[in-house]
């Protein structure tokens, strides 16, 4: 009795001093030393720690999800896991795992979004990137409350989803990627620029038109200041602007060319027709553009053609500009004519 008893205790101790080295090599050491093994871990929302513990040993990330559970437990975290993406690697000690979703430390996918994209261009952008739902998007984009709750006083939010490089996590959410994107305008739209469009008797709504418009118009930052004369220079003429992206933009079903039958419909952004502005943007501009409204060129042009290669060729008279149209794209339809 006396042996079975020793030989039970020397067991007992055995298996503690075993447990307790693996506990201590838990804590001290990564599951491995060998290759690196990352993996992109999603915890659902209403996952349990037990959840989470075995999804880790199943990827490799911990070597022992009853270990990982009983640290959370102490460390008094388990209930402050945050759902979402996140990556991780077989390299990383428990403790630095843990911090990591309780701090809610998800992947961040970067998005640039060009100057002079449309909110409806901007939304698939998104919804292609898996960052949001295109329609949800265009809804909240044109909804006129939230709108008012961002403080822009508009019926949607064209021309204020400043185009910039992003980062946001998977699940954030259409509201929150617009809010950001208003916020950035807002930042850009300073109280110099703010400054210069009271000194220039310009409100924000027609600085941000204008510059939409410019920002269609040319990719040329050398010209922007050049196509603002012109469309200054046309309204204090009371010269209807005839800007061509307008058109396109009022247009239910662009066909991808503009025809002499799309510049005599009727739409509220058709500048063929109407004087002044459109009443809204048509685009979402970047700083180059808005600060073109209000800094234009000081040049006497009143209009411009497409030379085709990524320019424009300015005039004052219209019998220069049917000059420069004859030469530039009269000429252009010709060649390209079988």
């Amino acid at each position: 009795m006396k042996n079975f008893f020793i030989y039970s205790s020397v067991i007992i101790f055995t298996l503690g001093v075993l447990s307790f080295a693996g506990i201590i090599l838990f804590f001290s050491s990564p599951p491995s030393n060998g290759e690196e093994v990352v993996e992109i871990i999603t915890i659902k929302p209403g996952s349990s720690l037990n959840q989470l513990s075995r999804l880790l040993q199943e990827k490799g990330i911990i070597r022992n999800q009853t270990f990982f559970y009983i640290l959370a437990r102490l460390r008094g975290v388990d209930t402050r896991i945050k759902f979402g993406e996140y990556q991780l690697s077989n390299r990383m000690f428990s403790n630095e795992i843990l911090n990591k979703i309780i701090q809610g430390k998800q992947i961040e996918y970067s998005i640039t979004i060009p100057e002079g994209l449309t909110l409806v261009q901007i939304a698939d952008l998104y919804s292609k990137k898996g960052l949001a739902d295109k329609n949800k998007f265009i809804r909240m984009a044109t909804d006129s409350d939230f709108a008012a709750s961002l403080d822009i006083n508009e019926e949607i939010l064209e021309g204020y989803l400043f185009p910039d490089t992003y980062k946001f996590i998977r699940d954030i959410g259409e509201r929150k990627i617009i809010f950001c994107m208003v916020q950035r305008f807002k930042e850009v739209y300073d109280k110099k620029i703010r400054e210069r469009a009271k000194d220039v008797n310009l409100s924000q709504r027609k600085v941000v038109t204008l510059a939409s418009m410019i920002e269609k118009e040319t990719a040329n930052s050398e010209e922007k200041k050049l196509i603002s004369a012109v469309f200054h220079n046309r309204l204090k003429k009371n010269m209807r602007l005839q800007c061509d992206p307008t058109v396109i933009y009022g247009l239910d079903h662009f066909t991808g060319k503009l025809t002499k039958k799309d510049l005599k419909i009727y739409t509220p952004y058709n500048t063929y027709l109407i004087d002044g502005l459109p009443p809204a943007p048509i685009s979402n501009p970047g700083i180059d553009s808005i600060r073109a409204v209000l800094y234009p060129a000081e040049v006497d042009y009143l209009y411009f053609v497409s030379k085709n290669d990524g320019a424009h060729y300015f005039s004052t008279t219209l019998s220069e500009h049917n000059q420069a149209v004859n030469k530039y794209q009269r000429s252009a339809r010709r060649t390209k004519s079988p």
